[in-house]
This record gives structure tokens, C-alpha cells and sequence, in this order.
């Protein structure tokens, strides 16, 4: 071994000082770096092997385990990212808001990543709506979408595909980390089962309903039907005098009084 080597294996940047010059880089760079982009911030003399990199971003990432950041590879290279359950307090570091997207955006997002390469008015066909021209502007400007050819047809309609940047954004590194359609529907399951727990605090309405009624004091007890013709809940009132009482007397007339008298002297 000549000295000159013996000098470059000794000046290598390597071990732990290797680890916290990637890490450094990759929190500073604000985006995903590949492999050969950090072999670029050594110097001929101290760059350690392409292997070596990827063993200490490897430590790297294991020494993470424990800490508010993770390194994840996505499509572009390694990033260093905050940690999905701390990202509701440092979003409170911004005062601007997430940006929203509507359904139709993502509704078009989504199949343009399942079935591209697809054209604007395939995915209109299965939409049943035609596509805002605002939304395919949204997506391209985000840099989620590009043209990636042409459909050999007349008008010769564009094809769009996904871009790395959206598997950025998504933390995938494949467009095969998108969700099957078994795992889709798995998310959609929990929908159903909160209805039914919903429903379990208020009650069956009917037992409700049934529970009242039985409750005389209950604004849902039935009053009688007084109306309904029955006898014995709506008695006919005889007119007085005619209900064949012997202690009702009804009024008398001069030849009621006559005949009583006749009958006096009689008895007499």
C-alpha cells in the first residue's frame, strides 16, 4: 500500500461522523437526497464508498426509533421528516392552513395514479362530470401530474401520468405502495361501525316510542278516542226529565195538576 493511500483510507469520513454529516444535510437540504447526491458533498480524499453511505443512513434511520424525526426513503431518495403523531403541534408553527382539496380533485388524482397513463376525457368517462380545467392547472402546478405522451387518436388528447413529487408527497417510493383495492375497502369498513355505536347511545326509537306510550304521565300516552262512537268511552246524555228516574219530576202542566186532584178526592 503506497502512502498516498494509506493517507486517503485514514482522512475517509467514516462511523458516526459520517452519520451526523448525512444527517445534517438531509435536515438542511429540505427534500429528498439520494445516495449519490450526499457522495457528492465529500472531497475525493475523505468520500466513503457508496456502501458505507447506505450502511450509516441504515444506523441512521434504526438510531431514529426513539426520537420526533424519522428517515424514510421515498421515489426522489432519503428524507428526514417530523413523525406523523407529533404533527399536530408543530403545524402550530405556521399560522396559515393546510391547503384543502376538493373531492373532485382527489377523485381525479386518484385515477389518474391507478390507471395512467389515461387522458381527460377517459376520466370523465368514468366520473360521469366532465373535469375542471382549474384542477388539472392545480395538479400540474403542484407538480403532481405531468403529459407523458399523446393518444394516437384523432385530436390526439393528452396522457397524464404521476410524477415523483406526488409519491414525495405521499411518502411512497412506487407507484406499488399506492393502497390495493382490499386495503380501500378495509378503511371504508370502520364507516358502518360508528353508526352503529351511534345508534347504541340514543336508543332504538321505537323502544323509546313503546316506552312512552305504556307512561301515563308521557306526552306519547293515547288519549280515548272520544270521537271513535264507542259507548262506553262517550255516554249519551238523556235530556232531563226523561231518563226514567222517579226522582226526576218533569214539569206540569194544568191537566197533570187536574187529574191529580181527581184522584185525591178518590182516595178521600
Amino acid at each position: 500500500m503506497t502512502e498516498q493511500e494509506d493517507m486517503t483510507i485514514n482522512s475517509m469520513i467514516k462511523g458516526e461522523q459520517l452519520q451526523q454529516i448525512l444527517e445534517a444535510a438531509l435536515l438542511a437540504a429540505g427534500q429528498p437526497l439520494t445516495a449519490a447526491q450526499l457522495s457528492t458533498l465529500f472531497n475525493d480524499e475523505e468520500r466513503p464508498p457508496t456502501g458505507e453511505i447506505s450502511r450509516a443512513l441504515e444506523q441512521l434511520g434504526n438510531e431514529c426509533a426513539g426520537r420526533g424525526v424519522e428517515l424514510i426513503k421515498v421515489s426522489s431518495g432519503f428524507r428526514m421528516q417530523v413523525k406523523q403523531e407529533f404533527n399536530e403541534w408543530v403545524a402550530r408553527l405556521w399560522k396559515e392552513r393546510p391547503p384543502r382539496y376538493s373531492r373532485a380533485l382527489l377523485e381525479t388524482i386518484a385515477l389518474i395514479a391507478y390507471r395512467q397513463p389515461i387522458t381527460r376525457g377517459e376520466i370523465e368517462s368514468v366520473r360521469g362530470v366532465s373535469v375542471s380545467t382549474n384542477i388539472i392547472r392545480t395538479l400540474q402546478e403542484r407538480e403532481w401530474i405531468r403529459v407523458v405522451g399523446h393518444r394516437d387518436v384523432p385530436g390526439k388528447p393528452a396522457l397524464f401520468g404521476t410524477t415523483h413529487a406526488f409519491l414525495d408527497s405521499f411518502g411512497m417510493q412506487n407507484l406499488d405502495d399506492l393502497p390495493t383495492l382490499a386495503e380501500i375497502r378495509d378503511m371504508e369498513n370502520p364507516e358502518p361501525e360508528l353508526q352503529l355505536e351511534v345508534s347504541d347511545q340514543t336508543g332504538d326509537p321505537d323502544d323509546m316510542t313503546d316506552d312512552k306510550a305504556d307512561d301515563p304521565d308521557s306526552d306519547l300516552a293515547e288519549e280515548p278516542d272520544n270521537e271513535a262512537g264507542d259507548p262506553d268511552n262517550n255516554p249519551t246524555e238523556e235530556p232531563e226529565g226523561k231518563t226514567g228516574d222517579p226522582d226526576n219530576h218533569a214539569a206540569k202542566g194544568p191537566d197533570d195538576e187536574a187529574s191529580e186532584a181527581e184522584q185525591d178526592e178518590a182516595l178521600q
